[in-house]
């Protein structure tokens, strides 16, 4: 009876190991922003910005998200709040100086995790999480390119999709 006990908590370890081995990070751009005022460094989203955002819950509408992070700036927030909202998940802050660090990657092993930046951040982002400087800074009118980078126990992989 032991010997079965014993067995069955090791096989119950095994199965709960290999469902959180594996990590996938969506990566997106803030929507499009106002640029009516130059000087203003931190922008709201535009109109068509506003549309995009929901466009993007839609869009993970299907997909499991365990968590919601973004710039603290107003149009990376403003991007993320429709997927959050329609998750009922937080909107985490993180720092892009300090970008998949070890108190980032501690949080998201093994969870689905959506990332809201900029057009210089994200793909540095996906590069720091490869490893590898993969993918160059986008376009500043490039709103919809999605980065997937899934890592599971055997292998990284990572895409980009444009999600119009």
């Amino acid at each position: 009876m032991k010997k079965n006990f014993f067995l069955l908590v090791i096989a119950f370890n095994l199965l709960s190991c290999t469902s959180n081995d594996r990590t996938t990070y969506y990566l997106i751009r803030h929507a499009e922003k106002d640029r009516t005022d130059k000087t203003n460094k931190n922008p709201n989203l535009n109109e068509k910005g506003l549309e995009r955002a929901k466009k993007w819950a839609t869009y993970f509408k299907d997909i499991h998200l365990d968590a919601v992070y973004s710039t603290n700036y107003n149009r990376t927030q403003q991007t993320a709040k429709p997927t959050a909202e329609s998750k009922s998940l937080e909107i985490l802050s993180y720092n892009p100086r300090k970008m998949y660090d070890s108190i980032f990657r501690a949080n998201t092993t093994g969870k689905t995790v959506l990332v809201v930046g900029h057009s210089n951040t994200t793909p540095v982002f996906a590069n720091k999480i490869l490893g590898e400087k993969k993918y160059k800074n986008m376009d500043d009118n490039d709103n919809a390119s999605l980065y997937i980078v899934t890592i599971s126990e055997d292998k990284t992989t990572s895409e980009v999709k444009k999600v119009e």
